[in-house]
């Protein structure tokens, strides 16, 4: 019997998910992790004063890209009931884990994208760079912004959509959206216009951003606005159309990154 659990416990070790079975069989319990990771800081309480504009107790929001759960965090704290979406195995483990006792947590063990199918998912040796997209990937490495990363292996992941979601939960308020760009898919895979949404961009991909903004207002009459990098403060002094948007991240800085916030001028 020994035996078999160490040939057991090699096999696991060496295998897709074995990142997740180191973290969760380390020295530290899975208690102690628990507490570490709802410790409140600083920087959660600066998040909260920003996302509390977006999210009121009570209201459904959409963590796409939930990594491990550093905004599902907060906006559980914020009192929604938050469905978080995350396809990598490690991470929707931890985030399965942590969140065990929270009825307001749900979990989506998937990616999202323009249509219902899989895809190859490139893991990275950094959780939150691991991305659908080969094209990003690709550009970032050629940038140089994340450079010493590697994306050494991939996933296959099932891939659903933001209106499949909202047929299962309902219409969010807020929609956090951070894919490592694939932003334009994910996007495309909403029919309807949602109250508010951000995404993450990368200069290197800007065209990438600059459709996800055609195609929001094809669907809504948004308004647009950047935060750039993790400040959790708006750049320009107010809400823009889409044309001054595509005219603010065409001049974004190329060694910078940040998030597109939209919102509906009315709803």
């Amino acid at each position: 019997m020994h035996e078999r659990m160490k040939r057991l416990r090699a096999i696991i070790e060496n295998s897709r998910v074995s990142s997740a079975y180191r973290y969760f069989t380390g020295p530290m319990s899975l208690q102690r992790r628990r507490r570490r990771f709802w410790k409140w800081s600083a920087e959660d309480q600066k998040r909260l004063e920003f996302y509390r504009q977006f999210v009121n107790a009570g209201d459904l929001v959409f963590d796409v890209g939930a990594n491990r759960g550093n905004r599902a965090k907060v906006f559980t704290r914020l009192g929604a009931v938050v469905v978080a979406v995350e396809p990598q195995t490690a991470c929707a483990d931890y985030l399965r884990a942590v969140f065990k006792n929270i009825p307001t947590f749900h979990l989506e063990k998937k990616a999202l994208g323009d249509s219902v199918g899989q895809g190859e998912m490139l893991i990275s040796s950094a959780h939150t760079l691991s991305s659908l997209s080969h094209d990003w990937v690709r550009s970032v490495k050629a940038s140089g912004r994340f450079a010493g990363n590697e994306w050494n292996r991939s996933e296959i992941v099932p891939i659903d959509t933001l209106d499949n979601l909202i047929a299962l939960y309902g219409r969010p308020a807020f929609v956090k959206i951070d894919v490592e760009g694939f932003e334009y898919q994910v996007v495309s895979g909403l029919s309807a216009p949602v109250r508010a949404l951000s995404m993450e961009f990368t200069p290197e991909c800007i065209d990438n951003t600059l459709k996800c903004v055609a195609y929001l207002g094809s669907i809504g009459d948004f308004r647009f606005q950047i935060c750039p990098d993790e400040s959790m403060e708006f750049l320009l002094p107010r809400w823009v159309t889409g044309q001054k948007i595509g005219e603010a991240l065409s001049a974004f800085p190329s060694t910078a990154f940040g998030d597109l916030y939209a919102r509906l001028t009315a709803h």
